[in-house]
């Protein structure tokens, strides 16, 4: 999945000066309103990584947006780039300090504001600013690129909108709690982070050896069976040509090659049930060692998105239909 949309394309229409006027007043009064009231004080590194759903998102974002630059990342447990994009998205909004705030939207628990942003594929990223949404980017993207992107948003904050920003203190605490301990690493910890500097370093083949080295002494660990499954998947996919994949799977439905490389690009774009569907009718309609490779392709896929997601339990009586 490579990123598009990288430059702050559409920033005219939000620099219109109608909008401008009004949002910059918006921000005004809510940092006069902040200051009546005391003050939101100092909030810390980990308050600028927010989790927010459908309940919260017009306080969490919208209004916070009259502050700062929300940076929106739809994401979902299943969606392997998504697990590479997010911690470089959480790192960067606390080294911006205060500057932009991140804000996490599951796409699975969310999909009324999955659809409303237009959303279609993760990862996705959007910001908000002043209450006006912009796209950023879709998919995996460079550091680099990313950086640009933020700093561009940052600078339409502070200039065509005067916000002014977060104040963040180092060492105030989320909550006024104490900080938890870390807990003990596990015993497989140092492969894991090894499958996981692997997947960062864009090394799939790295990535499957770690986590295949974990089952070798566990062959139940959740983690490891997740993780293998989902970089098996990203290094089928890696050099495939979707156009054509695409396409030979159109015109030869009864290509089951085909239709399980098609299914693999459905799953990576975050159409699960397409590629459910997919292989459930490959499996529907042929027979002997054809039959066997979309079940089990559809079994490795059912790995890669979770057996708690309804979506896998659908699929599995779907297949068990379609079998017998």
């Amino acid at each position: 999945m490579q990123p598009r949309n990288m430059s702050m394309s559409g920033v005219v229409d939000l620099a219109a000066v109608k909008a401008a006027q009004e949002a910059k007043a918006k921000a005004e009064q809510a940092r006069a309103q902040a200051a009546r009231e005391g003050g939101a004080g100092a909030v810390s590194p980990a308050d600028l990584v927010i989790d927010v759903d459908e309940a919260g998102f017009e306080r969490d974002v919208l209004q916070r947006s009259a502050e700062v630059p929300v940076v929106i990342d739809f994401w979902a447990e299943w969606c392997q780039p998504c697990k590479q994009l997010s911690p470089v998205l959480e790192r960067l909004a606390v080294e911006y300090n205060g500057r932009i705030l991140l804000a996490k939207i599951d796409v699975d628990a969310n999909q009324m504001l999955m659809q409303q942003f237009g959303v279609q594929g993760i990862p996705a990223v959007f910001a908000v600013v002043a209450g006006q949404a912009l796209p950023l980017f879709q998919g995996a993207a460079g550091e680099a690129q990313i950086r640009q992107t933020l700093d561009q948003l940052v600078q339409v904050g502070e200039e065509r909108f005067g916000l002014t920003g977060l104040t963040v203190d180092p060492d105030a605490v989320p909550g006024g709690q104490a900080p938890a301990q870390a807990p003990a690493a596990g015993p497989h910890e140092s492969l894991l982070n090894a499958a996981a500097q692997a997947l960062d370093a864009g090394d799939l083949g790295g990535a499957v050896q770690a986590y295949k080295n974990v089952l070798a002494e566990d062959p139940a660990h959740p983690e490891a069976k997740l993780g293998l499954a989902q970089a098996e998947l990203l290094q089928r996919v890696q050099n495939l040509d979707p156009q054509k994949v695409r396409q030979e799977a159109a015109e030869k439905p009864s290509d089951v090659q085909a239709q399980i490389s098609a299914a693999d690009l459905d799953l990576v774009g975050g159409h699960v049930e397409d590629a459910f569907g997919r292989l459930i009718d490959t499996v529907r309609r042929t027979a002997g060692e054809d039959r066997d490779a979309a079940r089990l392709r559809l079994l490795e896929l059912f790995e890669v998105v979770g057996a708690e997601d309804p979506r896998v339990s659908e699929a599995r009586r779907a297949l068990a239909r379609a079998l017998f």
